[in-house]
C-alpha cells in the first residue's frame, strides 16, 4: 500500500505567540495589586465535559518525501483527498481553575483548564469505504488563558439564591500531547508517533451564577473552546503485517494535522477571599 510518501517542513511551535504572550502579560498585571478597582479575590474551581466536534487528521504537506507524508496527495474510496476523517475525540472530561477579581460588573480571571483523554475513533480513507481501515489515538491538553467575564444585572431577591447571568471570552495558550496512532487495515496495522504541541487557544461562554453563601458562589456556564491544532509526532512508524507473512516496515512519517475545537458545560465554586 503505497500510502506513506512526501515531507513537511518544521514550522513554528506557536501560531500567534505574540498574541498569546501579550494575553498572558496583560492579565497578570490586570490581577496585580497595583491593578485593583474594586472588590475581592478570589478563586474558582470547577468540573465540566467537553464535546469537540467532528475533525479530520490531514497531511500538512501531501507531497513531502523526507520524512514522509502519511496519506499522500490523491482522493480515496470515498472521493475525497486522503485522510482519517468520519471521527471525534468523543466526551471528553475537564477540570479547571481560576484566580480572579472583580471590578464592578466585569470580572478578570486567570484561568487553567486540563483534559486528561480525549480519545480519537475515525476511518482512513484509502481503500474502498465498506474495508476495514479503523483509525484511534489519545491525547491530552492544558491550556491557560487570560478570560473576562461581563456579570449582568441580579435576578430575584437580593442575597442567597439570587442569580446573576454572565457572559465571558478568554485567549491564551494550549499545549496538547498526542500519544500513538494506529491505523488498522483488513491485513495490516500502522503505527504513527505521538507528539506534542502549543498553540493560540481562545473561548467564549455564557452562564448564570447563583449566591449560595456570603462569600461563596456556584457558577454554571456552556463554553465553546478552540484548542488550535493537534498534530502527530515526526519520526519512527511502521507497518506490521499481523500474519507475520513478512518483516515489519520502518516508516519516517512527517507530522499530521487536526483541528481540536467544541463546545462544553462547566459547575464551579466561586469562594471570595
Amino acid at each position: 500500500m503505497n500510502v506513506f510518501h512526501r515531507t513537511l517542513s518544521h514550522s513554528n511551535i506557536l501560531r500567534k505567540p505574540r498574541l498569546a504572550a501579550f494575553a498572558v502579560v496583560t492579565g497578570m498585571w490586570l490581577l496585580s495589586p497595583g491593578a485593583v478597582i474594586a472588590g475581592d479575590f478570589y478563586l474558582r474551581g470547577g468540573i465540566g465535559v467537553d464535546r469537540p466536534g467532528g475533525t479530520a487528521f490531514t497531511d500538512i504537506d501531501c507531497m513531502t518525501t523526507s520524512p514522509a507524508a502519511l496519506y499522500g496527495c490523491g482522493a480515496g474510496g470515498d472521493g475525497a483527498p486522503y485522510r482519517s476523517s468520519r471521527g471525534d475525540f468523543g466526551t471528553v472530561p475537564a477540570v479547571e481553575f481560576g484566580f480572579g477579581y472583580p471590578t464592578g460588573r466585569m470580572r478578570l480571571e486567570m484561568l487553567v483548564e486540563y483534559r486528561p483523554r480525549f480519545s480519537f475513533g475515525g476511518r482512513a480513507n484509502f481503500l474502498a469505504p465498506e474495508r476495514r481501515q479503523s483509525v484511534s489515538m489519545d491525547l491530552s491538553s492544558v491550556s491557560g488563558m487570560v478570560a473576562g467575564y461581563f456579570d449582568f444585572p441580579k435576578q430575584g431577591s437580593a442575597g442567597p439564591g439570587a442569580f446573576i447571568p454572565f457572559v465571558g471570552a478568554g485567549v491564551g495558550i494550549a499545549h496538547t500531547r498526542t500519544r500513538e496512532m494506529t491505523m488498522t487495515f483488513p491485513t495490516t496495522t500502522t503505527t504513527v508517533p505521538g507528539g506534542s504541541r502549543a498553540e493560540l487557544a481562545w473561548m467564549v461562554t455564557a452562564g448564570v451564577a447563583m449566591e449560595v453563601g456570603e462569600r461563596t458562589t456556584l457558577d454554571l456556564g456552556w463554553r465553546y473552546t478552540d484548542l488550535g491544532e493537534v498534530r502527530t509526532g515526526q519520526g519512527a512508524g511502521q507497518v506490521v503485517w499481523r500474519d507475520g507473512s513478512r518483516d515489519p516496515l520502518p516508516l519516517d512519517l512527517a507530522p499530521t494535522r487536526a483541528r481540536l475545537a467544541g463546545h462544553g458545560f462547566r459547575i464551579s465554586l466561586r469562594y471570595a477571599l
